[in-house]
C-alpha cells in the first residue's frame, strides 16, 4: 500500500479509525516510509496502564466502536486477576482500578486475553518467520524479530493499537532488509572451565545481554561464540538486551534464523564495531545487577519474562520436594498455567509454597505485597529495573541459586 492511499482515508471511517490512520500516517513520516506493509498480527502493551491518558485512549476507542483488522493479543497487565492480594486496590486505588477498567475494556474491543509479555510461548502468538507483525513489549519485539525471524518496530503505547486497527505499518527499520543487518560484532571468548561455570549457572545469556544491550543501544549486534542457546535462553537475552539498551533485535550465529553464518548476519558488510566478551566483563555485568550478595530475603521473584512450561518442570526438578522459607512470586501466562496444572504441577508448586501468578509481572510498582527489602531473581531484566522500580535491593543468581536462596531464607550463591 502506498502512504498516499492512506492519507486519502484520514477522513473516512468512524472516529477511531480516523484517528488510528492518523497516527500511522504520521509515524511512516517520521520514518521517512512512503509504502505501508500489511501486518498478520499485533501484540499490544496501551493494554497495561500507565496513567489516566491510556484509559482515555481505550475508553475512546470503545465509544466508537474500534474494530482490530488483525488478530491482536493483550500484553501483561499491572494486575493479576486471580491474585487481588499481590497488588490490593487500596495500595493506589486509581492505578488498580484503571487497570482492572482497561483489562475489560480491551476484551470488549475483542483483542484475545493473553495478558502476558511472552506470547511467543504459545501458539497463537507466535508468528512465522518473514511475517510483518506490531509488538510493543520490548522482549517480545526482540524476540520476534531475532528468534522467530518475524519482522516488527518496536510500537509504543496507542501506536501498536493504532497499527491492529489499520491492519498496517510504516514499511521502515526492522521491517527491511537493510533495516536488519548487525552493525556491531560480539565474540564471547572465554576459557573453557569459566564457560562450564557460565552455562551450568545459567546465566550467560543473561549477562552477554545486559552487556550488549549497554554498548549497543538501538543497533542491531550480532554475538559469536554463544554456542547452542534453547528459546529461553534467547528469551533471556531479548529481555536483558531490551532492557540495558534499546536492542529490538540480535543475531547469534549459527542459532538465529537469519545468522546461520556471521557474513549473513552482517549482510556481508564488516561490523563498525567489535567487542570481545570476556570473563572479566562477565563477572562486572553481574556485579552490576546486585545490590546486595548476601542476608536474609523476603521473596524470591521468578518469570521475567513470563516462565515457560519448561522453566516450571526446572524449578520442580531444583526443589526437589523442598519448601521454601520465603515466598517465592513466579509469573506467567494463563496458557502456561492451563498446562501445568494438568501436568499436576500446579498443585506440586503450591505445596512447596510457590505461588504462581498469571497476567502480570512483579518488577513495577504498585510494589507486589511482600517484595520489600532484598529480594532474589534469576531475571537480569528483574533485576536491572527493580531497584529504581521498586526500591528493593536485589541478589542475582541462577535459578538453581534463587531455589537453595528461597528455600534456606538467606542468599546463597
Amino acid at each position: 500500500m502506498q502512504l498516499s492511499e492512506l492519507r486519502e482515508r484520514l477522513g473516512q471511517g468512524d472516529r477511531a479509525q480516523q484517528l488510528a490512520t492518523r497516527l500511522i500516517v504520521s509515524a511512516a513520516e517520521i520514518s521517512g516510509a512512503t509504502e505501508l506493509v500489511p501486518i498478520e498480527m499485533a501484540h499490544i502493551s496501551a493494554c497495561h496502564y500507565s496513567g489516566r491518558a491510556s484509559l482515555d485512549f481505550a475508553e475512546f476507542l470503545l465509544r466508537n466502536s474500534a474494530r482490530f483488522a488483525v488478530p491482536t493479543h493483550t500484553n501483561a497487565s499491572l494486575i493479576a486477576c486471580a491474585t487481588p492480594t499481590l497488588r490490593p486496590e487500596s495500595t493506589d486505588p486509581e492505578s488498580v482500578a484503571g487497570a482492572r477498567r482497561l483489562m475489560e475494556i480491551y476484551e470488549q474491543l475483542g483483542a484475545t486475553p493473553m495478558w502476558t509479555c511472552a506470547p511467543y510461548q504459545q501458539p497463537d502468538g507466535r508468528p512465522d518467520f518473514g511475517q510483518h507483525v506490531a509488538a510493543s513489549e520490548s522482549n517480545a519485539v526482540s524476540f520476534f524479530n531475532s528468534v522467530l525471524g518475524a519482522r516488527t518496530n518496536k510500537y509504543g503505547d496507542f501506536l501498536d493499537v493504532s497499527a491492529a486497527i489499520v491492519g498496517a505499518v510504516p514499511l521502515a527499520g526492522l521491517h527491511t532488509d537493510d533495516g536488519r543487518g548487525a552493525t556491531h560484532l560480539f565474540r564471547v571468548q572465554l576459557p573453557d572451565s569459566a564457560s562450564d561455570a557460565e552455562h551450568e549457572d545459567a546465566s550467560l545469556a543473561h549477562l552477554v545481554g545486559i552487556i550488549v544491550g549497554r554498548l549497543t543501544g538501538t543497533h542491531v549486534p550480532v554475538i559469536d561464540g554463544m554456542g547452542s542457546l534453547d528459546e529461553d535462553q534467547l528469551k533471556a537475552v531479548a529481555a536483558a538486551a531490551a532492557s540495558s539498551g534499546s536492542v529490538a533485535m540480535f543475531h547469534v550465529v549459527g542459532v538465529t534464523p537469519e545468522a546461520p553464518t556471521l557474513e549473513a548476519a552482517t549482510g556481508g558488510r564488516i561490523p563498525a564495531r567489535q567487542t570481545v566478551i570476556d570473563a572479566g566483563m562477565l563477572a562486572d555485568a553481574r556485579a552490576a545487577l546486585q545490590t546486595r550478595s548476601s542476608g536474609r530475603l523476603s521473596a524470591v521473584c521468578l518469570g521475567t519474562p513470563h516462565f515457560s512450561v519448561g522453566e516450571f518442570g526446572e524449578l520442580l526438578r531444583l526443589l526437589d520436594g523442598r519448601s521454601t522459607r520465603v515466598q517465592m512470586l513466579v509469573t506467567t501466562s494463563r496458557a502456561a498455567v492451563a498446562e501445568i496444572d494438568v501436568l499436576g504441577w500446579a498443585q506440586q508448586l503450591d505445596d512447596a509454597g510457590v505461588r504462581v501468578i498469571c497476567d502480570t509481572c512483579t518488577y513495577y510498582p504498585p510494589t507486589p505485597t511482600g517484595v520489600s527489602g532484598r529480594v532474589m531473581t534469576n531475571s537480569a531484566k528483574w533485576a536491572y529495573y527493580a531497584p529504581g522500580t521498586l526500591g528493593v535491593e536485589v541478589a542475582f543468581g541462577s535459578l538453581r541459586a534463587c531455589v537453595e536462596s528461597a528455600v534456606c531464607g538467606e542468599v546463597v550463591l
